[in-house]
């Protein structure tokens, strides 16, 4: 008799590129499918084939939409799958806007190295199209949280509120008698606009799958303030750079910017969001407070229905090529909110190409910056950093603040996984970057007494 398998495909080792296969028999069920980010040999994954025919998988469970965790779908349909992708409302909303994004970036870039000439491929070529995009939306079935559906034979899955970004779920699933959870991107209690993850639901599992990106520190006290930062920039006459990621940091930046306008900290100064698909989000966000979704929390629906949590006065989102370019060299002070928020693409890398220059203005990186990637390089204190090919100098001033952070930290994590009402048979510690996931996982032995390991690239394990 065959026994279920997991096969750990990708976020194993890396806190990139989120792929679990369940598999039994000829039923196979992927959780999360995700862009390998960062370094090169990690981007470079993105092109060699999955293990397993794509045909061959009969459905996609996707925990949120963040590029990790749903950026490979297009290249997966495009390799012929055929099967329906389960995510939650939000999920399947943000998914459209940043599938397309990714999609465009990507044909812009091999575009744009095309004509540069500084791409090693003749001719430079994307990993899809936002034709493959399209075409891959067309597989997205949206679900409703806390219900149990049926994805493939003998596959039932019930997605969880897990606080991270609008939409973010853990999901249980059930795979063929085995109990599963995976906790995708856990989000913390002091999420601004965001209900506090659901706890662990009751019973026995046989594995539970956990994320590790802060598995091996927690959220410390800044050393740097925020609004202090802001303060010197614009005494000195600079502007402010902060690359987000377009989905959730942009919202959460936003809010924040605005109660220190409101509360006299800092001035009154215009405030751009420079990122198409920012701005998309962001109807999403506001549709959901609108609309008293069951993720927001209640004292925000009482507040902010029908009114703009986001806007101080002073907002103007840009959408066009055209407002972007105006704001590339800022003559007086502002503060612009660009994506992607590792800097590795999109309009926020021709600010920085503008800014990092000029020893007046600050660049504040207020996510976690993956190994490889050019905002990591930045906190690191590189001196240069390439950009289309060319070295720029990094003059302005470089910050770090974590405490817009939406991910759990290790105590958190802990905190979470230990209200569970018994011990999982295994637990699996995924999505850290190298040395994290052991980190957490041994911390989870000492601190609850589970059965837990770092799997490694490829590794399949029986359920």
């Amino acid at each position: 008799m065959q026994t279920p398998k997991i096969q750990f495909l990708g976020a194993a080792g890396t806190v990139t590129g989120s792929r679990f296969l369940l598999s039994h028999g000829k039923t196979k069920v992927l959780v999360d499918c995700g862009l390998f980010q960062g370094l090169k040999e990690l981007r470079l994954r993105n092109w060699k084939p999955l293990p397993i025919d794509a045909a061959e998988v009969d459905a996609v469970i996707l925990t949120h939409a963040h590029l990790d965790h749903c950026g490979y779908i297009p290249r997966l349909v495009k390799e012929g799958f055929r099967g329906k992708i389960y995510a939650t409302k939000y999920t399947t909303k943000l998914a459209d806007i940043i599938l397309r994004d990714s999609a465009r970036i990507q044909e812009e870039d091999a575009r744009y190295a095309a004509k540069e000439g500084f791409s090693k491929h003749n001719p430079p070529a994307p990993l899809y199209t936002e034709q493959d995009a399209a075409l891959a939306l067309q597989h997205f079935k949206p679900e409703a949280f806390h219900e149990r559906i049926r994805v493939a034979e003998d596959t039932y899955v019930t997605f969880y509120p897990a606080g991270h970004i609008l939409g973010a779920a853990f999901v249980e699933v059930e795979f063929f008698g085995k109990r599963l959870l995976f906790t995708g991107d856990m989000g913390r209690d002091e999420h601004p606009l965001l209900r506090q993850p659901d706890q662990i639901p009751s019973g026995k599992y046989d594995a539970i799958v956990t994320e590790s990106t802060y598995g091996d520190r927690e959220h410390v006290a800044e050393t740097s303030n925020f609004e202090d930062v802001i303060n010197q920039t614009i005494k000195r006459g600079g502007s402010v750079l902060i690359p987000a990621f377009a989905v959730d940091r942009t919202e959460v930046i936003l809010v924040r910017l605005r109660e220190l306008i409101e509360q006299g900290k800092i001035p009154q100064v215009p405030i751009f969001a420079d990122s198409p698909m920012a701005l998309r989000a962001l109807a999403h966000y506001r549709d959901a407070i609108d609309g008293n979704s069951p993720e927001i929390r209640d004292e925000i629906v009482a507040e902010w229905a029908g009114r703009d949590p986001f806007d101080p006065g002073t907002l103007s989102e840009l959408m066009t090529v055209e407002q972007s370019k105006s704001i590339n060299k800022p003559t007086s002070p502002c503060i612009i909110i660009s994506a992607s928020g590792m800097a590795t693409g999109g309009r926020v890398v021709h600010h920085l190409k503008e800014m990092l220059p000029n020893q007046l203005h600050s660049v504040i990186l207020v996510g976690f910056q993956a190994i490889g990637t050019r905002g990591r390089r930045l906190i690191e204190g590189e001196e240069q950093v390439k950009m289309h090919g060319q070295m720029i100098d990094v003059k302005a001033q470089i910050e770090q603040i974590n405490s817009f952070s939406v991910h759990a930290d290790a105590d958190e994590m802990i905190g979470w996984l230990a209200v569970a009402s018994e011990a999982p048979k295994r637990i699996f510690v995924v999505h850290g970057e190298a040395g994290a996931a052991d980190i957490f996982a041994d911390r989870i032995k000492g601190d609850l007494n589970w059965d837990a390991i770092a799997p490694g690239d490829g590794e399949a394990f029986d359920l």
